[in-house]
């Protein structure tokens, strides 16, 4: 077997044939989009290479065939905000081979190792959580965008290596016209009669504004995670202006109180119900294919990226005021196409979101798993600490 290092951009197109081969017979693999994992590795599209390091590899068999590829990269914003210096391992695929693996994933660690690092986490991105993190676990339906899929053997290739279960990412699921538990009606019921709280989905025209606000509630619910920074004016406006050609208003939603924003639901058509017919390509053939699977119809899943609400406004019913304003609109609005409803990335070690979502009647619908691969095999191994 042979480590060939992605240094041409016949390379690179070989790194993304290499997962399309291997899937080529599961009917539930959806190829990415080219742009997407490219962008990963482009210094133009990804500031984090600015001050960071990446590098890809494929790998092949003794006859030329190429049978894994795998990258590794160091996030220099998060690298020392744990314990020790934790590099990145991810896009990691290969055939069901013991030894094929850990070629791989030796390649990461020597190369992380002659950085500086101390350990790996992977399979992530480099980038923020919400695409590309995570090994596939349970739920081997079809991906939703940007959201990792594999195989089953994936888990012990990993495991079998030395990497340890650092935190599970769960996605949950349920039908937009299930009811709500009556309780949480009640508890709904109790903030919609205090006056200073109010809900609104976002507007197009206000954008700016909408933005400002994710942004004050992300940084009071999310920047103490652990190497998670706080998210500034132009991280926010790239976010949702990458949302804005495809965002539908009508299913991102925020709460208020006395007109500062405490909460948010923000959730997009499950795009990859349309890319799937377009092979990777978003060329002028695939938008062309885009916009008639769109007209046709073919997204009836609404995926929810993110759902918080402000600490200080947690446990009072906020999160239930907000799912039944937007409920009454969604639900009842002939022209919304939705009939599903996916909720991406809530972390084991986030239980009491993982107990919002509960309350809404969504059950675990897949579970992804981060691991951790300690470099020095005698320091004791400890998982993500609990959001208390």
């Amino acid at each position: 077997m042979q480590l060939i290092e992605v240094n041409s951009p016949e390379l690179a197109q070989e790194f993304l044939m290499v997962q399309v081969r291997l899937y080529k017979n599961d009917p539930n693999y959806i190829r990415p989009l080219d742009k997407d994992i490219n962008n990963v590795f482009d210094p133009k599209k990804n500031k984090l290479l600015r001050n960071g390091d990446a590098i890809r590899w494929i790998l092949q068999d003794g006859y030329g065939k190429s049978i894994g590829r795998v990258a590794a990269f160091i996030n220099r914003k998060t690298a020392k905000t744990g314990k020790q210096p934790t590099g990145g391992m991810g896009f990691f695929d290969c055939i069901n081979d013991q030894a094929a693996a850990n070629m791989l994933l030796d390649a990461c660690r020597d190369w992380l190792q002659a950085r500086d690092m101390e350990a790996m986490d992977g399979p992530i991105n480099l980038g923020e959580r919400d695409r590309w993190w995570g090994v596939l676990l349970d739920g081997f339906y079809k991906p939703t965008y940007c959201m990792p899929y594999n195989f089953p053997y994936y888990q012990a290739l990993l495991e079998n290596y030395g990497f340890q279960l650092y935190f599970k990412q769960f996605t949950y699921y349920r039908t937009v016209h299930d009811e709500l538990p009556t309780e949480y009606h009640e508890k709904a019921k109790r903030i919609h009669q205090d006056p200073r709280y109010h809900f609104k989905h976002i507007q197009k025209k206000e954008l700016k504004k909408f933005t400002e606000d994710f942004r004050i509630v992300y940084n009071k619910g999310w920047a103490k995670h652990e190497g998670v920074k706080e998210m500034s004016e132009a991280q926010a406006a790239s976010i949702m202006n990458s949302l804005k050609p495809i965002l539908d208003e009508r299913i991102m939603w925020f709460s208020y109180y006395d007109e500062e924003p405490v909460g948010f639901f923000i959730a997009i058509p499950e795009l990859n119900q349309l890319f799937q017919y377009v092979n990777g390509k978003l060329d002028a053939w695939g938008k062309v294919k885009l916009l008639f699977h769109r007209w046709r119809g073919a997204c009836t899943t609404m995926y929810g990226i993110v759902f918080g609400i402000a600490p200080e406004h947690q446990g009072k019913g906020v999160e239930a005021a907000m799912v039944v304003a937007a409920g009454e609109k969604i639900i009842y609005n002939k022209s919304i196409p939705y009939q599903d409803l996916q909720m991406n990335w809530i972390g084991d070690f986030n239980p009491k979101m993982m107990k919002v979502v509960e309350q809404v009647g969504g059950r675990i619908y897949k579970t992804h798993a981060t691991y951790r691969y300690l470099f020095d095999r005698t320091k004791e191994f400890e998982r993500m600490p609990i959001i208390r």
